[in-house]
């Protein structure tokens, strides 16, 4: 029997709905020029975004003058770190490229976007024209190393060891630095530049976590000694200006210790940035923390499992989930606070750049000199924003 026979006469097999499509032109009429006072202000609006682009495009690619950058390329990424030691900066990027692609080969999702952003950064370097050919070697080779690493992470299980080779880089980086007695000695008096800004930013941002948790914890604490001394740190370094604590740990710290023991200027900015940043993350934490039902616990506690273990695996994962965005958003913060360094002394990306345009030679080259530090920065901060939003969308953050 077909199917036909079995329809009840009179009804016509039902069809699929339309597809809602919507054209260029109805889409304007819809959102932008719904009737005439949207329409002027559209207008409006796209006059002065018209004219402004205008003005920037022309004074970028016409009046300004870029010649300052070239000469001072190298004082702007590194510093006053010695031309024969670069080797070490460049062994290190090397490293970082391959822990970059091993990663991104074995877990996939914002890993890979992150290495394909340096890879496309990297390219931009080897287009600029008064890039120096060695340079141009180092980065291609990174670009390979980097390729490599991927290949290896996606046909090898190797993702334990790349943690473990992850663990070890910041001790490795930091002895490719400094030398400490089995290399020629490198003073950080020579530390400078976007090298300076990159270690400020990522030693206080992966000192600042933990201890921005454990502040969180203690907060929440029932042992009074713990929870008020974690209020009482929490609330006292939030209500003081970074560029104060800057100072205390630069000028007071030496003197609390004694003269007996010696601290290097940038490990007290180290210090300084990382107790204000974990400051402002248990905050963040703490109200990621808040936002926990009740009922978690007591499923936890219904199943036998102990605080420690609750906290650790049920509330803790909860918890960072619901705070990513304000987290990754303490993070750039801190990572732009770090030109703040340059008022107690230390010669950082933003403050090499006032160094250089107080230079009889580049006087009047200001503005170019502070929009190639701009750029930097937003690149940077941009990378970290996309990779939160990643993050947030391979983990449902939002999601019902």
């Amino acid at each position: 029997m077909a199917q036909s026979d079995l329809q009840p006469s009179g009804l016509k097999t039902s069809l699929p709905p339309p597809k809602h499509t919507t054209s260029l032109a109805n889409w304007l009429k819809e959102n932008l020029f719904t009737n005439w006072r949207q329409s002027l202000f559209t207008l409006a609006l796209l006059s002065f975004a018209s004219w402004l682009l205008y003005q920037v495009g022309h004074w970028v690619f016409v009046t300004a003058d870029w010649s300052v950058i070239p000469p001072n390329f190298k004082l702007l990424l590194s510093g006053q770190y010695p031309v024969d030691q670069l080797w070490r900066l460049w062994t290190g990027i090397l490293l970082f490229a391959l822990l970059l692609g091993l990663s991104a080969g074995s877990w996939k999702g914002v890993m890979t976007h992150v290495a394909f952003f340096l890879s496309l950064i990297f390219l931009v370097c080897l287009a600029l024209p008064f890039v120096a050919f060695e340079t141009r070697l180092w980065l291609s080779g990174a670009i390979l190393i980097m390729g490599a690493g991927f290949g290896l992470g996606h046909f090898f299980k190797i993702k334990k060891t790349v943690l473990l080779v992850w663990i070890g880089f910041i001790p490795i980086s930091g002895f490719l630095l400094h030398g400490f007695g089995l290399l020629p000695s490198v003073g950080t008096n020579l530390w400078g530049g976007f090298l300076l800004t990159l270690l400020l930013a990522s030693v206080a941002i992966l000192c600042s976590f933990p201890l921005g948790l454990l502040l969180a914890l203690g907060r929440r604490s029932k042992l009074p000694a713990i929870k008020y001394f974690c209020i009482f740190y929490i609330e006292l370094i939030r209500g003081v200006p970074l560029i104060t604590i800057l100072f205390v740990a630069q000028i007071m710290l030496p003197l609390l210790l004694g003269g007996s023991v010696s601290i290097d200027h940038i490990v007290r900015a180290m210090i300084g940035l990382t107790m204000f940043n974990a400051a402002y993350l248990a905050e963040n934490i703490r109200g990621g923390l808040q936002s926990i039902p009740r009922g978690q616990f007591e499923a936890a506690h219904a199943l036998g499992l102990g605080t420690p273990v609750t906290t650790c695996f049920v509330i803790l994962p909860q918890a960072l989930k619901a705070v990513i965005p304000s987290m990754v958003g303490q993070f750039i913060a801190i990572f732009k606070d770090t030109s703040l360094v340059a008022i107690v002394g230390l010669i950082d990306l933003l403050g090499m750049a006032r160094n250089i345009a107080a230079n009889p030679e580049f006087i009047g080259y200001q503005m170019e000199l502070f929009l190639f530090v701009a750029l930097v920065f937003f690149i940077f901060c941009s990378i970290l924003s996309y990779a939160s939003r990643r993050i947030e969308h391979s983990l449902g953050v939002g999601d019902r």
